[in-house]
C-alpha cells in the first residue's frame, strides 16, 4: 500500500488548495497536485514545496487563472521517456491559456536532494517557481549525519514593474531588459531595503544542532556568492545528487542550479535567528563575501566539487564517446534598418549557439530541422536548429565561450539528463590538450554548469532518455535573445527505450 498525495497549485491571482489521502496499490508512490497561476502560484511567493521519495511520479494540475499562456518546467527532474510534460512552450507543449487547465505527469527516477521547478513561459518564473525535496528511499540514510531540521531557501529577485512588460517591451525595442530591483530569500528582500524593514527572512536555530539548507538559485539573470556571517557551512549535495563534502565560508551558485548544505549553528546567538534569551545586536553582521567579479573566488568553489562516487552511490561516465558536438556560445546582434533598435549601435541584441539565434516554432517534436554549425561572427542567422541523436549514444559536449559582443559566464541547462563536468578552462579547447585535463573519476554529475568567461567547459552523458529535450543558458534574457536549442534523442528498438504516448489532453494551440 502506497500513499497517493494530490496537491492543486493555481497560477493565477491568489488561492491554495492541498488535498491529501486515498490509499492505492502501485509499483511506486504517486502524488497528486493542482496548481493554479496569478502569476504566483497559490498566492505564494516563491511557491510551495513539493515534497516526494526517490522515484515517486507527481502529477500537477496546472490551472491557469492569469491572462496569458503559461507552462510549469519541472527543473533537473529527468522525466524517462516523458518529454510531453517537460513544460516546454512552443517545443514540446504550447501553452495552457487562460481559464484552462492541464496536468502534467512528473516521473522521478534517480534523483536525490533537491530541485525545483518553474515556469517556462517568457519571464513567468520571475515569480513562479518553488523547490522539489526529493526524500532518501525507505529504509536508507543519507551519506552524511542525519540534520536536526532542514529549511528551503530561494535565492531569487523582485521587480516593481510588470515583468510581462519587461520582457516584451525589450524584445519590441531589440534592448536590454529593465534590472530588477531587489534580490530575496524566500521572497523578502530585507535589509538594508526600505521596502522590507519589518519583513526580513529569518531562519531560527538552536545552538548546537545542525541544519541542512536546500539552497535554490532562482534568480533570473545573476550568478550569486552566498554566505552566513561568521558561520562556515559543509555542502554535500548538488544539483539533485550527493558530492564529497566541501566546507566553506561563501558558494558560487549559478542560475538553475540547486545545493543543499549543512550548517552546525556554533557561533554567539547574535547572528541568524538563534533561540533563548540574550542581547541582540546593535547592527546585523553581514558575510564577508568575494567582490561580484572575483571569478577566482568562484573557481576555488567549483572546483571543489566531486561527485560521492561511493558504492553505495555509484556514477557512471561515458569513455568511448561516439557522438562528439563543439559548441560556440555568445551574445550577438542583429541588424536593424537605420539603426532603428534599442540595442549597441542601433541595433537588436541576440545570443547564439554556434552561429544560430534560436527562433521556436510550435511544436519541435513533429517538426524540426538540422544544420551545421556557422561562422563564429557578430551577426547570428535565425532559426529553428535541433540536433538528432540516436539512442544509447555516449555523448560528449564542448561549450566554447566567445568575447564576441558581452563575454561573460553562460549557465547552461539541458533538460531531460543529468551530466557529468568532466573539463573545463579558460581560453580556447585543444582537441589535443585540454583532454588530459579531464576528470573521469569523480566528476560532478549535474544539469546546470557555468560556462566560463572567455573559457569552456566538457560535459558527457548517456543519450538513454528519448524525446525532446531543451538545452539553453538560464540567464533568462540570454535565453531569450536566441541561446537555445533543441536536443532529439531518438527512440531505442523497443518499447522500453521509446517515448510514452502523448497525453490526450495537451494544450491546443490553435
Amino acid at each position: 500500500m502506497h500513499l497517493l498525495e494530490n496537491m492543486s497549485l493555481i497560477l493565477g491571482f491568489l488561492g491554495f488548495v492541498f488535498l491529501q489521502g486515498l490509499l492505492v496499490c502501485t509499483a511506486y508512490n504517486v502524488h497528486h497536485y493542482s496548481f493554479i497561476t496569478m502569476l504566483t502560484i497559490n498566492g505564494g511567493f516563491p511557491g510551495p514545496t513539493i515534497h516526494v521519495r526517490k522515484g515517486n511520479r507527481a502529477y500537477v494540475n496546472v490551472h491557469n487563472e492569469a491572462s496569458y499562456g503559461v507552462t510549469i518546467h519541472w527543473h533537473g527532474v529527468k522525466q524517462p521517456r516523458n518529454s510531453w510534460s517537460d513544460g516546454l512552450e512552443s517545443i514540446t507543449q504550447c501553452p495552457i491559456k487562460p481559464g484552462k487547465n492541464f496536468t502534467y505527469e512528473v516521473i522521478f527516477s534517480d534523483e536525490e536532494g533537491t530541485l525545483w521547478w518553474h515556469a517556462h513561459s517568457d519571464w513567468t518564473r520571475a515569480t513562479v517557481h518553488g523547490a522539489f525535496v526529493i526524500l532518501l528511499e525507505a529504509n536508507t540514510t543519507y551519506p552524511f549525519p542525519k540534520p536536526a531540521a532542514e529549511q528551503v531557501l530561494i535565492l531569487g529577485e523582485w521587480f516593481k514593474g510588470d515583468v510581462k512588460e519587461i520582457i516584451d517591451n525589450a524584445t519590441a525595442t531589440g534592448a536590454d531588459p529593465t534590472l530588477s530591483d531587489a534580490y530575496t530569500i524566500n521572497g523578502q528582500p530585507g535589509f538594508p531595503n526600505n521596502c522590507s524593514t519589518d519583513t526580513s527572512y529569518k531562519l531560527t536555530v538552536e545552538y548546537g544542532k545542525t541544519y541542512l539548507l536546500r539552497l535554490v538559485n532562482a534568480v533570473m539573470n545573476e550568478e550569486m556568492f552566498f554566505g552566513i556571517a561568521k558561520h562556515n557551512f559543509t555542502v554535500v549535495a548538488h544539483d539533485g545528487a550527493y558530492i564529497k563534502p566541501v566546507t566553506t565560508s561563501y558558494i558560487m551558485i549559478t542560475q538553475g542550479q540547486t545545493m543543499d548544505i549543512l550548517l552546525t549553528a556554533n557561533q554567539s546567538p547574535t547572528i541568524l535567528q538563534y533561540t533563548g534569551n540574550y542581547t541582540l545586536p546593535s547592527s546585523i553582521p553581514y558575510p564577508t563575501l568575494p567582490n561580484v567579479t572575483d571569478q577566482d573566488a568562484a573557481d576555488n568553489f567549483t572546483t571543489r566539487i566531486r561527485s560521492l562516487a561511493s558504492a553505495k552511490h555509484p556514477i557512471n561516465v561515458p569513455e568511448n564517446i561516439t557522438t562528439q558536438i563543439f559548441i560556440l556560445v555568445s551574445v550577438n546582434q542583429i541588424l536593424c534598418a537605420n539603426a532603428s533598435c534599442g540595442g549597441p549601435n542601433g541595433n537588436r541584441l541576440a545570443a547564439r549557439l554556434n552561429n544560430g539565434s534560436f527562433v521556436t516554432h510550435p511544436l519541435i517534436y513533429y517538426k524540426h530541422t538540422t544544420g551545421n554549425v556557422g561562422n563564429n561572427t557578430l551577426y547570428p542567422s535565425q532559426g529553428t536548429k535541433a540536433r538528432l541523436i540516436n539512442y544509447g549514444e555516449a555523448v560528449e559536449i564542448v561549450f566554447q565561450g566567445t568575447n564576441v559582443g558581452n563575454a561573460e559566464n553562460h549557465p547552461m541547462h539541458l533538460h531531460g539528463f543529468s551530466f557529468y563536468l568532466v573539463g573545463t578552462g579558460y581560453g580556447n579547447f585543444n582537441a589535443t590538450s585540454s583532454p588530459s585535463t579531464y576528470n573521469l573519476n569523480d566528476p560532478p554529475e549535474v544539469n546546470t554548469i557555468g560556462v566560463p568567461k572567455n573559457g569552456w567547459v566538457t560535459i558527457r552523458f548517456f543519450a538513454n532518455n528519448p524525446g525532446v529535450w531543451f538545452m539553453h543558458c538560464h540567464l533568462e534574457r540570454h535565453a531569450s535573445w536566441g541561446m537555445d536549442t533543441v536536443l532529439i534523442v531518438k527512440n531505442g528498438t523497443t518499447a522500453e527505450t521509446s517515448i510514452l504516448t502523448p497525453p490526450a489532453n495537451l494544450p491546443t494551440c490553435s
